[in-house]
């Protein structure tokens, strides 16, 4: 490669204002990026979106819901944008791919670089129903004042920014800033007055905030007319049944080794010979699920798997 040049990222095209394939709804931001990078399919853009993003810290109680809510939306004829981020962004990722809808994660990094590494098979699945984007050229690494930034694409293609658990000290809250500022809705889940992570929603509903307890109240909020699917039941059935259907043969040999007593990671490289980031992966993965639970001091603890509703 010649110095200087760009990484070749497969599949990727260069979006400018005045191109037809750059979306109209983020056109229309003041200050919208000059260049859009996007790998997948651009025509997705233009799809009516809705933007579900908090806390990467988030419990598993907030990871169900994000991740149910995106599938119940996704049935619904929304696309599902988030910012690839562990926590809130990766359930919500994954729910609309369970649920066979459009996902598109905004990028903080030039599109060969996935960040974090770790999910580098689910941005590999959203490029396949849907797009990941971003402003900065490939062969950007993952630099802290990018996330921020890349927040406001996120609020600027969606109708609407839904917040599922952020502290009072949050990026998501910079999201749901830039959300009304471009007029758009801003949305929040509500929790537990000793949960640390319910306050920023909480401030954002004492501001003004739509909150919201159920998928049918993001519709109502967002005006969203949309399509409803011959069965919803079955469609939001669908996606239960694929976050909670069988176990590919790495989980099980993971759930094995974890048997019925608390371990850390340490213990469960030993004892599956896996490398370090693809227990702590396929962990995170068995946790959203419903099957294992982190607890103090870094350690992990099977569950029950969880039920459907």
């Amino acid at each position: 490669m010649e110095s200087g040049a760009r990484p070749h990222v497969p599949g990727c095209a260069r979006l400018c204002p005045g191109d037809p394939r750059y979306p109209a709804q983020l056109a229309a931001v003041p200050g919208c990026p000059g260049e859009l990078f996007v790998q997948g399919d651009p025509a997705v853009l233009a799809l009516p979106q809705l933007a579900i993003v908090g806390s990467r810290a988030a419990s598993a109680a907030g990871r169900e819901t994000a991740f149910e809510f995106a599938a119940a939306l996704a049935c619904r004829g929304l696309a599902i944008t988030s910012g690839l981020a562990t926590g809130i962004d990766a359930a919500a990722h994954r729910g609309a791919l369970a649920a066979g809808g459009v996902t598109i994660a905004v990028c903080g990094t030039g599109l060969d670089r996935v960040y974090p590494a770790g999910h580098t098979a689910l941005a590999a699945e959203i490029v396949e129903r849907g797009a990941l984007v971003s402003e900065f050229p490939p062969g950007t690494p993952p630099l802290a004042h990018h996330f921020p930034r890349r927040n406001r694409i996120m609020s600027g293609l969606a109708r609407g920014v839904l917040v599922v658990e952020a502290a009072a000290r949050s990026g998501s809250l910079i999201t749901a800033r830039l959300a009304g500022e471009q007029g758009r809705e801003v949305l929040a889940v509500p929790g537990s007055i000793r949960h640390e992570l319910a306050r920023g929603c909480h401030r954002l509903i004492k501001d003004g905030a739509a909150l919201v307890e159920t998928p049918d109240d993001v519709i109502a909020a967002l005006e969203f007319r949309g399509f409803l699917p011959a069965n919803p039941a079955a469609c939001a059935a669908g996606a239960a049944e694929n976050s909670a259907g069988r176990l590919d043969s790495d989980a099980e040999i993971l759930l094995n080794a974890l048997g019925f007593e608390p371990a850390d990671l340490d213990r469960l490289v030993e004892r599956t010979g896996f490398p370090p980031q693809a227990v702590a992966s396929k962990l995170q993965l068995l946790e959203l699920e419903g099957r294992v639970e982190s607890l103090a001091g870094g350690r992990f603890s099977r569950t029950s798997p969880r039920r459907t509703r």
